[in-house]
């Protein structure tokens, strides 16, 4: 089985200087106007530097994770670059101030999603999920009813991920299972994804602190370990 590892990290455990960026990273960061879309674009690639440097086991020095490049390919997913080459395959997802990266260097392909619980409409409800994953969801809007969406959501965010299509792809491409009674869980729990093209998907969910985290590797991973932060 692939071994999967994550990281999560918030606002405030960025630290307030750039020199841990390198110096493609700082020339991006300086073209990004609005603050809101800086200070995230700078959580996810500080959570996915920190994520690496744990990964491989790096010292954590800022001066170190500025020899980590986190590069956005072609279809948007980022690619790490070491100064020997190319580094492990990592996905990033960040929402309201906090950011999950998972990594490995056992698949070729990985997503993760990391989403609020939150209260979502009926029109959601219905313009993006299948008829299978409607009828898992609670109709009595409630924290069971916005765990199960934000979990189902999540879950599909990981998977088109996976296949490199983000949201290019209609949601509803993608049918998502989850095993057994939804509730609160600290623990990773296993969740089962299907595309419309015959694929099938196994993956992990776990919630905490108003969160929902999502990971999915292909070929299939263990429970994901949580690295130090």
């Amino acid at each position: 089985m692939t071994a999967v590892y994550w990281l999560e990290q918030t606002e405030s455990d960025v630290a307030v200087e750039d020199d841990w960026l390198d110096g493609a990273e700082a020339q991006r960061l300086g073209e990004l106007r609005f603050a809101k879309r800086r200070a995230d674009w700078r959580l996810g690639r500080w959570t996915a530097k920190r994520a690496v440097a744990g990964f491989l086991k790096l010292p954590r020095e800022r001066h170190t994770l500025a020899a980590i490049e986190i590069r956005a390919a072609a279809s948007g997913a980022p690619e790490v670059f070491l100064p020997t080459g190319t580094g492990p395959s990592v996905s990033l997802s960040h929402s309201a101030g906090r950011a999950l990266c998972v990594v490995t260097s056992d698949a070729p392909a990985i997503g993760c999603d990391l989403e609020k619980i939150e209260p979502r409409s009926d029109a959601f409800v219905d313009d993006y999920f299948t008829a299978a994953e409607r009828a898992v969801i609670p109709p009595s809007f409630g924290a069971q009813r916005d765990l199960t969406v934000a979990l189902l959501w999540s879950a599909k965010e990981s998977v088109l991920k996976v296949l490199h299509e983000g949201l290019r792809l209609d949601t509803r491409s993608v049918t998502v299972i989850p095993f057994g009674a939804i509730s609160e869980s600290v623990d990773w729990q296993p969740f089962e994804a299907r595309s419309a093209d015959g694929q099938t998907f196994h993956g992990w969910w776990r919630s905490a602190n108003g969160f929902v985290r999502t990971s999915i590797a292909s070929p299939p991973s263990d429970r994901p370990v949580e690295l130090e932060s």
